[in-house]
Parts: C-alpha cells; sequence; structure tokens
C-alpha cells in the first residue's frame, strides 16, 4: 500500500513537471519517457506485491473454510476404522496388536516362512485363525471384549495378551461421539455464509463457544485413551516377545508387534489437532471483544 501510495505522488509530480514543460520542447518527451522507465520496476514490484498477497490471502481463507472441515473428517474416519477393526470391519488389515507366526524370536537371521496360528487384536474384541490358510474368527464386539487365545499351544505366553482396562474402550467411543458432533458444528460454522437465514444460528458466540470446547474435549479424550490403550499393549507385545525368547529354540514360533491400527490413531489425531487449533482462534479473538 506504501508502494502504491509513493507511486501515485510521483506519478502526479512527473505530470505536474511535463504539464509546466513548453508543447513540442524536446526536453519534455525525454523527461516522460525517462521518468516513465524510472517507474516501470515500482509499478511491477507493487502490482506483483499486491497480486501475491491477494492469492496468500484467498489462499488462508480457503484453507480455513473448505480444508479444514477435510481434515476433520478424515480423521474421524480414521478413528472409527481403527476402533471398530477388527471384528467389525478390515477383519485382517488393521489390528493393534498382532501376534503372528515368526522364527525371529526362537531362531535369529532365519528368514524361512512359518506357518502356525495368529491373532489380531482390536479395542472391541479380535479375529483370530489357526494357520495361514484358514479363515479369520472373530469375536463377538464388546466393550469388555475377550480375546481367544485358545488356537494358541500351552507353552504361549496368552496370559499377557489381555483387553486393555474397560473404561479406555468407552473412552474411545464416548470421544468418537463428540468428535461427530464437532465435525457438524465445525462445518455448519464454516459454512454458514452459505445457508442463507439458517445460517444466523452459527453466528452467535455461545454456539461458536460450545463448538469449541467440544472439538477440545473430544481430542483431548481420544488421545488420552489412545495412549493408554497404546501403552497397555506395547507392554503386552514385550512381555510376550521376551517370554518367547526365554524358552530358547523350543519355544512356540510366534511374535508380537504393535499394529497399523495406532498409526491411523495418530495421523488422525493430527488432522483433528488442525480445527482444533483453528477453533481456538476463533474462540480466542471473540474471547477478546
Amino acid at each position: 500500500v506504501n508502494t502504491w501510495c509513493k507511486l501515485v505522488r510521483y506519478i502526479r509530480s512527473i505530470s505536474r513537471q511535463w504539464q509546466s514543460t513548453p508543447p513540442g520542447s524536446p526536453h519534455s518527451h525525454h523527461l516522460l519517457t525517462s521518468r516513465l522507465s524510472s517507474i516501470l520496476p515500482t509499478f511491477f514490484f507493487a502490482s506483483s506485491s499486491i497480486l501475491v498477497l491477494t492469492m496468500l490471502a484467498d489462499l488462508s481463507k480457503g484453507t480455513i473454510l473448505y480444508f479444514t472441515p477435510v481434515l476433520m473428517l478424515t480423521a474421524l474416519l480414521l478413528s472409527l476404522f481403527a476402533y471398530l477393526a477388527p471384528t467389525v470391519m478390515l477383519h485382517s488389515q488393521v489390528a493393534l496388536l498382532t501376534v503372528t507366526p515368526s522364527s525371529a524370536l526362537t531362531q535369529p537371521g532365519s528368514s524361512k516362512a512359518v506357518d502356525g496360528p495368529s491373532i489380531l487384536l482390536g479395542p472391541l474384541g479380535s479375529c483370530s485363525r489357526t494357520n495361514n490358510e484358514a479363515g479369520l474368527i472373530c469375536t463377538p464386539s464388546s466393550i469388555s471384549p475377550v480375546y481367544n487365545t485358545s488356537i494358541f499351544t500351552s507353552d504361549t505366553p496368552s496370559s499377557v495378551i489381555s483387553a486393555p482396562p474397560e473404561g479406555a474402550p468407552a473412552f474411545m467411543a464416548i470421544s468418537l461421539a463428540l468428535s461427530a458432533i464437532f465435525f457438524i458444528m465445525y462445518t455448519a460454522i464454516s459454512f454458514r455464509h452459505l445457508m442463507g437465514k439458517a445460517g444466523a444460528a452459527w453466528e452467535k458466540p455461545s454456539v461458536q463457544r460450545f463448538s469449541a470446547w467440544i472439538g477440545i474435549l473430544a481430542f483431548l479424550l481420544g488421545l488420552a485413551s489412545s495412549l493408554i490403550i497404546f501403552m497397555w499393549f506395547g507392554k503386552a507385545a514385550d512381555d510376550f516377545n521376551q517370554s518367547i525368547q526365554g524358552q530358547g529354540s523350543n519355544g512356540p514360533q510366534l511374535i508380537a508387534n504393535t499394529g497399523n491400527a495406532f498409526t491411523m490413531i495418530w495421523v488422525a489425531y493430527a488432522f483433528f489437532a488442525i480445527p482444533v487449533v483453528v477453533s481456538l482462534a476463533k474462540f480466542h479473538v471473540l474471547a477478546t471483544k
């Protein structure tokens, strides 16, 4: 803006000098040409700056209005998939903890394929099979799941594979419900300018504050529950593998690992954090008015 103001003043001064020069004078043509050539770089710089600033403003507005709801929807779906797997959906693809056939613990360095029982654990239950060719059998989904470890032999330390504290899956379910409410409210607030008269309800500061608090509560509750479950299954995997290693080469050829569901959860909450931060920023602005 300052550059444009200086440019306008400079053009006015050129105009006054050119008008004060006698008509037909060679000096007038030379003066106009030299002055115009000197302001062209400034003109292009000012024009480019305004264009870039306009693009950045539009990009920032578009990101907040249109991109963050997409991130929130992605976070909600990822969290939901991780919560329902493997008993309800993605039976063989997603799990919090997996126990699969492997000779890595009993015969270090061996790369031969091993056939044997395997189990995939989730917040609501487990899916297991007796060998690599058998079909998966899933337990009924429950907030207090009982994992089917009967497929393992008696020397398998299956006692360390237990369900997490009952409150953790329940709090994850509450977090998912709150996340769904936050997604609906956040999207409605973002697109309220397209709703006509119905959008007036989403203009109220109290509604926007409530939406922000719902988002914060859902984020913290879900993240805390996920961390508890991650530590629970991480400890279970370590104890299981140490017990297998303690049996030496005669131990069962199995290995436990935390599953890809945790990766989905961490990505989900990384995406979730962005709409929450945007809501907090709006909340902060409203609080200071």
